[in-house]
C-alpha cells in the first residue's frame, strides 16, 4: 500500500489493482485515505455494496463498472487520472486479470486508453453470457423437439433468470455511461481520440444490451415452445379418444334403446335373428360407416402422421 502511495504521487504512467476482503472489516479504512487521493472526492472508492456509476470529477474520472462473472454480478471500483489507473474490488476478479493480459499487446498510450480496455473487458463478460445462453436456449429447443422433459423447463427458468440479471445490472450502469460520456463527447475540449474511444464503447454497449435481450426474448420463445409442444400431444391425446368414443357410441345407444321396456320392444322383437340384425348388425353398419369418415377427413390423417413421427423418433433413438 505504502509503495503504490509513493508510486502514485511520482509516476507518470501507473496501474494500480487492488483487492480487498469480500466482507468489509471492522474499522477498515477508507481506500482513498489510503493511496493519498483524497482530494480526488472519491470516499466510496472500494466501499461494500456500492451502486453502478460514472462520475467526471475534473481531469479525473471514477466508475463501478459491473462485470458478470460465475453467474453472478461484480462491480470493481475505477478510478482514472492523467497518470494513473486505480481499480479496486473485493474478492478476485478475472476481469482484471483479462486486463493485464492484454496489456503487453495492446500496449495502451495513457491511463484513459486503458480504462476504456477495462470498460471493453467488461462488456465482452456480458457479451459471453449472453451468446452462451443463446446457444444453450437453442439446444434446449433441439431437446424438446426430440423428447420433451420436464427438466427443461427448469433449464430455461434459470437461463431466463440469468437474462434478467444481465439486463438489470447493466441497464443502470449503460444509462449513466451513455449519457455521461455523450456530454464529455460534446465537448470541445475533450480530445479527439478519447472522443473516438467514447463512440466505440458507447456502440460496443448497445450491441452487448441488444445481446442481452435476445437472450430474454429467446427464453421467452423457449417457454412458448414447451407449451405448443405439450399442447400438441394434448391434441393427440384427444383425437385417440374421440376415435374410441366413436366406437363405442352406436353400442351404448342400441344398449340403451334396446333396454327400455315398451310393449313393442318386448313383445315384438323376441327371436334371436331380429337381435343380430339390429344389435350387431346396426352397431357394424354404423362402425364402418364412422371409420370411413374419419379415414376421408384430417382428423385421421393428423392421428396416422402422429403416430408416424413417433415411430421415426423411435428408430432415430435406436
Amino acid at each position: 500500500m505504502s509503495e503504490a502511495r509513493e508510486r502514485l504521487a511520482t509516476s507518470s504512467f501507473l496501474f494500480v489493482d487492488m483487492e480487498l476482503p469480500e466482507e468489509t472489516a471492522p474499522g477498515e479504512q477508507q481506500v482513498a485515505h489510503l493511496l493519498g487521493l483524497e482530494a480526488e472526492d472519491v470516499e466510496w472508492l472500494g466501499r461494500e455494496g456500492e451502486p453502478a456509476r460514472v462520475e467526471f470529477l475534473g481531469d479525473s474520472a471514477a466508475f463501478v463498472v459491473p462485470a458478470f462473472e460465475g453467474g453472478q454480478a461484480i462491480h470493481v471500483h475505477a478510478l482514472v487520472t492523467e497518470r494513473a489507473l486505480v481499480t479496486v474490488h473485493r474478492g478476485p476478479a478475472a476481469l482484471v486479470e483479462s486486463l493485464t493480459a492484454r496489456l503487453p499487446h495492446e500496449r495502451p498510450p495513457d491511463s484513459v486508453a486503458m480504462l476504456f480496455l477495462l470498460l471493453d473487458e467488461a462488456l465482452e463478460t456480458y457479451r459471453r453470457s449472453a451468446v452462451q445462453g443463446l446457444l444453450e436456449v437453442e439446444d434446449l429447443e433441439d431437446e424438446m423437439f426430440r423428447q420433451r422433459q420436464p427438466e427443461q423447463l427448469y433449464r430455461l427458468a434459470r437461463l431466463r433468470r440469468t437474462a434478467a440479471l444481465l439486463h438489470h445490472t447493466l441497464l443502470p450502469y449503460q444509462q449513466s455511461a451513455e449519457e455521461t460520456m455523450t456530454r464529455r463527447a460534446l465537448n470541445r475540449n475533450f480530445p479527439v481520440e478519447r472522443q473516438r474511444l467514447a463512440r466505440e464503447y458507447q456502440r460496443t454497449s448497445r450491441l452487448v444490451l441488444t445481446d442481452i435481450t435476445s437472450l430474454q426474448e429467446a427464453a421467452r420463445r423457449g417457454f412458448g415452445t414447451y407449451s405448443s409442444l405439450v399442447s400438441g400431444d394434448q391434441n393427440g391425446v384427444i383425437n385417440r379418444l374421440a376415435i374410441v368414443s366413436t366406437i363405442f357410441l352406436p353400442l351404448s345407444f342400441l344398449t340403451g334403446f334396446f333396454g327400455m321396456n315398451f310393449a313393442y320392444l318386448t313383445n315384438e322383437l323376441e327371436s334371436g335373428a331380429v337381435f343380430w340384425l339390429l344389435a350387431v348388425g346396426l352397431n357394424v353398419v354404423f362402425l364402418i360407416a364412422a371409420l370411413y369418415v374419419l379415414h376421408r377427413t384430417q382428423i385421421w390423417r393428423m392421428l396416422h402422421a402422429d403416430e408416424g413421427d413417433d415411430g421415426d423418433e423411435g428408430l432415430d433413438d435406436q
